[in-house]
């Protein structure tokens, strides 16, 4: 009887994996992460003829806990960090570092505000709504596209990733492409 017991419990567990998609073993098993690079890094990368996409940028703070849940939850799914990774040049953006920046010709550094400091690009970018996480979404032009604040599941994220990243958002209302939207994330 033991042994049946043991040999039924090896059984349930050898049969777990089969329900994963092929893709997403393969992703697992190739540690797929997110290539995240710098600002001007991303800018210098969408300047490049023939080589632009659009640049996605997480805009965060070290404090921020929803920030640290999205890289944690969000931005380790295999199938989002790949297609983040195919679509767009991904940044990660502290909002209160201190490093000088150059975006469309002008220079953004870090301000101090009372006992409080931002960068001056986050406010640019976050059109002054300072809320962390936000993803901001730039066309291959560097020009803003949209931001999106706060925290997003995986199947949240796929959604409004594949409607700027394939250039839906160019034709199609978000209010239509909700409808018609077909996930393709195996789990959450």
């Amino acid at each position: 009887m033991k042994y049946i017991s043991v040999f039924i419990i090896a059984l349930l567990f050898g049969f777990s994996g089969y329900s994963q998609t092929p893709q997403k073993v393969a992703l697992e098993k190739k540690k797929v992460t997110i290539k995240w690079m710098t600002m001007e890094e991303a800018l210098e990368l969408s300047q490049r003829k023939g080589n632009q996409k659009k640049i996605l940028v997480d805009i965060y703070t070290k404090w921020c806990k929803w920030c640290e849940r999205m890289d944690q939850i969000t931005f380790r799914h295999p199938q989002i960090a790949q297609y983040i990774n195919e679509n767009f040049y991904p940044v990660k953006f502290d909002a209160q570092q201190s490093q000088e920046i150059v975006y469309q010709e002008k220079s953004y550094g870090n301000v101090k505000s009372g006992k409080k400091r931002y960068h001056a690009l986050a406010v640019e970018l976050l059109r002054g709504k300072m809320s962390y996480p936000t993803i901001v979404f730039l066309d291959e032009d560097s020009n803003l596209i949209q931001s999106v604040a706060g925290f997003k599941s995986p199947r949240q994220f796929e959604k409004i990733a594949t409607y700027f990243g394939s250039d839906f958002y160019r034709n199609t209302p978000w209010s239509k492409y909700q409808k018609v939207f077909k996930p393709i994330l195996t789990d959450e």
